[in-house]
């Protein structure tokens, strides 16, 4: 039985690509490339929990109103659940199982001894104040509170939310259980046993795998084109760090829209613009605008989702003209999309590398907090740096060995050690 018979379809448009189904098709590609057994592949297949929980808040106008909170557990062969918690009005089961299975095949590319997990609640947090957001937080993570642990699951900030939400996600847990847990969550606050170089980690991971892939094609950041959708924490970092090595960041965007400058963006007066703007890049005044549909199709070196899952598909693929594709978002090219993008002989740089910077140094917190011996960001820097660019080799050997794009290498790796761990532990009872 396939975990897709196991979830509830959901209504969507026509043209809507579910991403668990997307995250199955990739698991079957590495199955067949690696010739796993059938019966470990229909072990992996599925998570090993699925927890739904209602979240009763009273609101600030005295109305009780329920939520429903998730948490998918996929696999803790190698170590502990990880993975984010995510606030957004399209959070539903299937794309939260989608990405737990996506993180477990990340960790273990990475050679970090956890699990995939992932959570949320399908609000806005932009209609919440944040007292409510504060409530919901801490009903929510009360409800999981016999499904998570330092030693069982880490959860970490995702889409809306931040170390804001770790800390009262620490603090809940920790009253419960009458001491202090640093090792609960990671993406604190500093104040509460974060880790320095986190809150840039995922974009700083960016830039390392860009950087690695350009110099495998004799080039480097210098002068290098760049356009990037979404410029939330992730697409900021990454814009920022890529400025300041010397890259040409001539288009960016948000869900309102975007801008472009043929002669590169100021990255910094951008940021400091869009930080008194609702976080919007819209109306700029040292640049045009263009809308997000646009600026995926611009003429340039290296192109980056760093927003929603979906945006380069069979409908627009075609018309992006990028060389090098860096997924700085989870699954936002669909499978027609990167088989076609394939045979064009665009390099994809696949999500479960290019954007694992944060599970890296989340990974990096959560040893500090459990040593109480903490690093300082050159340090921090210096480990996640370390841990990306092996990843990346190992990709790039495995690729060649095989003969296959490096999205399959990159499966086939993280998919190999999960299934090879559970070959040597073995089936209980």
């Amino acid at each position: 039985m396939s975990l897709k018979s196991l979830l509830p379809l959901e209504a969507a448009s026509p043209a809507y690509i579910c991403p668990f189904d997307q995250a199955c098709s990739y698991l079957e590609a590495a199955a067949k490339e690696l010739r796993l057994d059938q019966g470990l592949v229909e072990i992996l297949s599925h998570p090993r929990k699925v927890v739904t929980v209602s979240v009763p808040v009273k609101l600030d106008n005295g109305e009780v109103r329920i939520f429903a909170g998730h948490r998918v557990q996929h696999a803790d062969v190698l170590g502990p659940y990880k993975g984010g918690i995510r606030y957004h009005p399209a959070v539903t089961l299937r794309e939260v199982s989608a990405l737990a299975m996506l993180m477990t095949w990340k960790c273990a590319l990475l050679g970090i001894p956890y699990g995939g997990a992932k959570g949320g609640i399908a609000i806005d947090p932009k209609c919440y104040s944040v007292g409510e957001l504060e409530r919901i937080s801490r009903r929510y993570i009360s409800e999981l509170i016999k499904d998570i642990g330092p030693s069982v699951d880490i959860p970490a900030p995702d889409m809306g939310t931040s170390a804001r939400e770790m800390a009262w996600m620490m603090d809940t847990y920790s009253v419960n259980v009458g001491h202090a847990v640093p090792g609960i969550v990671t993406g604190k606050p500093l104040s509460i046993g974060g880790s320095r170089g986190r809150e840039m980690a995922t974009g700083r991971g960016v830039m390392i795998i860009i950087r690695e892939a350009l110099a495998d094609q004799g080039r480097s950041l210098v002068g290098t084109r760049v356009v990037i959708q979404g410029f939330g924490n992730v697409g900021s970092a990454a814009a920022e760090l890529l400025h300041q090595a010397g890259a040409k960041i001539i288009a960016v965007s948000t869900g309102a829209g975007g801008v472009f400058s043929q002669d590169g963006l100021d990255i910094p007066a951008l940021k400091a613009y869009a930080a008194g703007n609702r976080k919007s890049v819209v109306g700029f005044p040292q640049a045009v605008s263009i809308s997000n549909a646009d600026l995926l199709t611009l003429p340039c070196d290296v192109l980056i989702p760093a927003a929603l899952e979906n945006q380069i598909t069979g409908e627009n693929v075609n018309q992006v003209q990028a060389q090098l594709i860096a997924e700085a978002a989870n699954g936002p090219v669909t499978l027609e999309a990167n088989q076609l993008l394939a045979a064009r002989g665009v390099t994809v740089l696949p999500d479960i590398l290019a954007n694992a910077g944060g599970v890296v140094v989340s990974y990096l917190e959560w040893v500090q907090g459990l040593s109480y011996l903490f690093w300082d960001e050159e340090r921090v820097n210096r480990e996640m740096e370390n841990l990306m660019v092996r990843a990346y080799r190992q990709v790039v050997q495995q690729s060649k060995l095989r003969q296959v794009p490096l999205r399959l290498a990159a499966y086939t790796l993280g998919v190999g050690r999960v299934a090879q761990a559970l070959t040597d532990r073995g089936l209980y009872p």
